[in-house]
């Protein structure tokens, strides 16, 4: 054990960095997969958990498309766990210089044997929309925290101040929330739709005609503030968090033009799909966004010795 420990990396090298990116791509993946499960009526393939049936761990041939589907979603969930065991263990060595890399690692690792226990869950409840969206939600909040974990291996520690402007500040905070109610929007509009990801499961009986509307309001209220934002930051000539806003633009664009795209085509599974991944790229840009507006410290350092 103790030739595994002294094999780990002392500080952030090129394992740990292999390690944060890909565990931020494996956390949109997983969401990836569980929106495939879900958009071709696959939720409940696997009827029973943590076994597949009430005899056999594994999907059988006779279980079909539907079987094979929820299954490979569960293999792809065991991989995050490994990946994010793995992740704990690349910062162990260096938890006491960088205990904001440690403790983002708990927390994808926590979530996600949360997300496994939650997962079960929607099984055992009949895939029941309530808890389905809390399972998205955490979704999204690790593929958030993950994206912590890439700014923060790369750039490492912030400093203490902002470099940017009060107004900058707090158009960005305002920004950060509207993504989030987006996403909840999101989320109870897709529980009042069609694609429960079985054909007997409830939905939460809310209109799903209002809610698309509903859920349309803070989104284009989203793209105005990140425009705006984008804007200030140009005038300012934040050229660092500016890069981060328009990632942020662009993806809320197409995210809106694919939203619109689908409620008038009679939400096709590609585009839902599309949809529910988009909107966790859009939180890790936004976390992205959030984190630019301290530098790091050896930038500062930098920038001092200049």
């Amino acid at each position: 054990m103790n030739a595994v420990i002294a094999r780990l990396p002392q500080s952030v090298d090129a394992r740990v960095r292999f390690f944060v990116v890909t565990s931020l791509v494996i956390q949109i993946l997983i969401v990836a997969t569980g929106g495939a499960v879900r958009l071709t009526g696959s939720g409940l393939g696997c009827p029973t958990w943590p076994l597949c049936t009430d005899e056999s761990l594994i999907a059988t041939p006779e279980m079909g498309l539907h079987g094979a589907v929820e299954f490979g979603n569960r293999l792809l969930s065991i991989v995050v766990g490994f990946v994010a065991i793995l992740m704990v263990l690349m910062v162990l060595r260096i938890r006491r210089e960088r205990r904001d890399l440690m403790a983002l690692s708990l927390v994808v690792l926590g979530g996600t044997v949360l997300q496994g226990l939650i997962g079960g869950l929607s099984v055992r409840v009949q895939l029941d929309p309530s808890i389905v969206g809390v399972h998205y939600a955490i979704s999204a909040i690790l593929v958030a925290v993950s994206a912590a974990l890439v700014y923060r291996a790369w750039t490492g520690l912030r400093g203490p101040e902002f470099s940017v402007s009060r107004p900058i500040v707090i158009v960005t905070h305002v920004t950060s929330l509207l993504v989030a109610l987006t996403i909840v929007a999101g989320i109870l509009t897709t529980g009042a739709g069609p694609h429960a990801g079985d054909d007997g499961s409830a939905r939460n009986g809310l209109d799903a005609g209002i809610l698309q509307h509903v859920h349309s309001w803070p989104g284009y209220a989203l793209i105005a503030a990140t425009l705006a934002l984008v804007i200030m930051l140009a005038r300012a000539h934040q050229r660092r968090v500016m890069d981060f806003a328009i990632i942020l633009l662009v993806l809320e664009i197409v995210q809106a033009l694919i939203g619109i795209i689908q409620s008038r085509t009679g939400l096709p599974i590609l585009l839902v799909g599309s949809h529910m991944v988009i909107a966790c790229a859009i939180a890790a840009a936004m976390t992205a966004v959030v984190l630019s507006l301290r530098p790091s410290l050896d930038h500062m350092a930098h920038a001092e010795g200049k």
